[in-house]
């Protein structure tokens, strides 16, 4: 038996990167998965099908949703809790990156920052935690940045909207940690998606010789933290930023 056997997981930005492997091992882990994306249906659809013919006990579904829309979410995420009855755990991992030095940033790489990192956190949170509160039980997890704990050259964008969901998730497992409601932060470093890809070998070499344990995360990396987070096993944690950064900090 999974460690999320029967829960119920809704994850935004969850068909590519971490937000897919968060998929993946939650439903290996015995939940069942909503999530969000924005492109690729036909992506989107595929991994859904994966999904369902390897948990054929499980359900898996594809929600298209612009989550920067509040309006958007707020209908998705009731409809998400019509569905499933009952929503145990959300995953605010939708993000994006438009890197610039701050002389060179334009409003929009910094609006459209701010608007999906952290605008997204609110827009799916909100319409949910009453719900949990009123079940007296329910996980947040949002996923923030090494980068929000420490800056990042070239990100006062995306550090700021990653230190914002720290904020968030210390304030918010305050407001609600009465009602079982528990709420934690997951910070990865430098870990082996998309965002990544674009550095050329150079860069990746660098990165790499300040990793104190030599190499880039994987997904899976931050996805097993994620789904234990998420458990019954992790019923004492609240309130806390998990760096999963292979010691890149100390």
């Amino acid at each position: 038996m999974g460690i999320l056997e029967n829960k119920n997981i809704l994850v935004t930005g969850g068909s590519r990167g971490i937000g897919k492997g968060i998929v993946r091992i939650a439903m290996r882990e015995g939940a069942n998965v909503a999530f969000t994306y924005l492109n690729s249906e036909e992506e989107a659809e595929a991994f859904v099908g994966e999904m369902s013919a390897k948990h054929s006990g499980q359900r898996c579904l594809a929600n298209q949703c612009n989550v920067t829309d509040a309006d958007a979410m707020d209908k998705l995420v009731r409809e998400v809790i019509a569905d499933f009855k009952q929503v145990d755990g959300l995953v605010n991992n939708a993000g994006i990156t438009r890197d610039a030095v701050l002389a060179r940033m334009s409003r929009d790489q910094w609006d459209s920052v701010i608007n999906t990192n952290l605008g997204s956190m609110f827009n799916a949170t909100k319409p949910l935690v009453l719900q949990m509160v009123k079940q007296r039980n329910g996980v947040i997890i949002n996923i923030s940045s090494v980068s929000g704990i420490y800056g990042n050259s070239g990100q006062s964008n995306y550090a700021a909207a990653k230190a914002g969901m720290i904020g968030f998730t210390k304030a918010l497992s305050a407001e609600v940690a009465s009602y079982n409601v528990r709420v934690n932060a997951v910070a990865p470093g430098y870990i082996q998606t998309d965002m990544i890809g674009v550095l050329d070998h150079d860069t990746l070499n660098y990165i790499r010789d300040r990793i104190n344990l030599r190499r880039l995360g994987t997904v899976d990396d931050v996805s097993h933290v994620v789904c234990f987070l998420l458990s019954d096993k992790a019923s004492y944690i609240t309130g806390q930023i998990i760096q999963v950064d292979g010691g890149i900090t100390l």
